[in-house]
């Protein structure tokens, strides 16, 4: 069932020249231009391959493929569009072009399917221009509404629902575009990380994806001169940031299989000689338990409410995403074990640190997620590559998987 080597590495090519930039990463964020043409670009790619091309209200692409059974439900197979500020090619993009050139092997292999499959290219997954994640994939699960973006607006202030506008996809004409008739959800992605690589395996079969909680924090001090105010009477913004950074990650560290990143810190007036009256921090924490998770947060929080109890320091702790572990299906994943377990491919069982969209099906309908290995574990960056035997090694046990679920 093997594609021509040059099918996946031109398409990877060919879509990350939708949003390239001159460090040869890939911006494309949600309804911008350069998304609009990468979506009606892979609309064109789908017709050709012989799908039935459409997309929903709030620009999923879908590329149909019915199935001999009318009455059967849909295999769903992709991954996101959107990706990061300076990106890589891969993320994402990869599942999107591996669902669509393994459909393609399979009507030139074997024609019409029993059960109809669909290649969706999720319109966001990233959250990378509006604090809001997984709009595509949660819309199609009745997980999302238009009163969930309602107030919601980029960096430069530009709302959601007006970018959507003039994407084409008019909000006044929204509606709610959840499916009932997805029977599987399967998604291919990089690893982003380097631990299939340092194994040797050439596919990853993902047991779990690990629950995220992510917290906006602003710390409000007292702004003095950094010179005149002893260190004893200082309501140090940075200070406090500093201590609880500090507290976060040596408690993440004795944790296991936890994560903790402070990815974000804005201090002001952001001034040399003068002592800062706020700090705003990003805190992203992940873990596969929900309730270590929970234990994890009720923990780090209690200490930073002592810390301030007796101060006149106020702190202001807003959650923007709270999103559960969930586990992907078994059985599916046992129909993987035994394709990679047949042609001798080196595989393991692997949990999945990211967040993807498989994650929000799991919960609604039975899911897989694969990964290829990343070289050296880089992603969300330019440096993002996967060797192109990695590539079709993910294409081609997607098409034995989608021929045994589908033919």
């Amino acid at each position: 069932m093997r594609i021509k080597k040059e099918s996946a590495s031109e398409m990877i090519e060919w879509l990350a020249s939708y949003g390239k930039t001159k460090e040869d990463g890939v911006t494309r964020l949600l309804y911008s231009p350069t998304w609009v043409e990468a979506q009606h670009a892979l609309k064109g790619k789908m017709e050709k391959t012989g799908l039935q091309a459409y997309f929903d209200c709030v620009g999923n692409l879908f590329g149909r493929l019915p199935g001999s059974d009318s009455d059967s439900n849909t295999i769903l197979t992709g991954s996101h569009i959107d990706t990061v500020v300076e990106g890589g090619k891969y993320d994402g993009a990869y599942g999107i072009i591996a669902s669509l050139l393994a459909v393609e092997n399979l009507i030139k292999l074997y024609g019409t399917p029993k059960k109809t499959i669909e290649v969706v290219s999720f319109c966001e997954e990233e959250g990378s221009r509006f604090p809001i994640t997984f709009w595509g994939s949660r819309n199609i699960t009745n997980l999302y509404s238009l009163e969930d973006a309602a107030y919601l607006t980029d960096c430069d202030g530009i709302p959601l629902l007006q970018a959507m506008r003039e994407a084409g996809f008019d909000d006044a004409l929204y509606s709610p575009p959840a499916r009932s008739d997805i029977e599987a959800f399967i998604e291919v992605h990089i690893e982003q990380g380097i631990v299939l690589e340092r194994n040797k395996k050439s596919i990853g079969i993902v047991s779990h994806i690990v629950g995220q909680r992510r917290f906006n924090i602003t710390i409000n001090g007292e702004s003095n001169h950094a010179g005149t105010t002893p260190m004893a009477y200082r309501k140090d913004a940075v200070a406090l940031a500093a201590d609880f950074i500090h507290f976060t990650t040596n408690l993440a560290n004795e944790e296991t299989d936890l994560v903790a990143t402070f990815g974000k810190l804005i201090a002001k007036p952001n001034v040399p000689n003068v002592i800062a009256d706020e700090v705003q921090l990003s805190l992203d924490i992940r873990h596969y338990d929900d309730v270590q998770l929970d234990q994890f947060c009720e923990h780090i929080f209690s200490y930073l409410k002592e810390k301030t109890s007796n101060s006149d320091f106020q702190v202001t702790v807003t959650k923007w995403m709270d999103v559960k572990p969930i586990a992907m299906n078994e059985d599916i994943n046992h129909h993987i074990e035994d394709i990679t377990e047949r042609n001798r491919i080196p595989y393991q069982y692997i949990v999945s640190g990211a967040g993807h969209d498989s994650q929000v099906f799991g919960s609604v309908c039975p899911t897989a997620l694969l990964f290829v290995p990343s070289v050296a574990g880089f992603s969300h960056s330019p440096k993002e590559y996967t060797k192109l035997e990695d590539l079709e090694t993910g294409i081609d046990v997607l098409t034995e998987l989608l021929y045994k679920l589908a033919y």
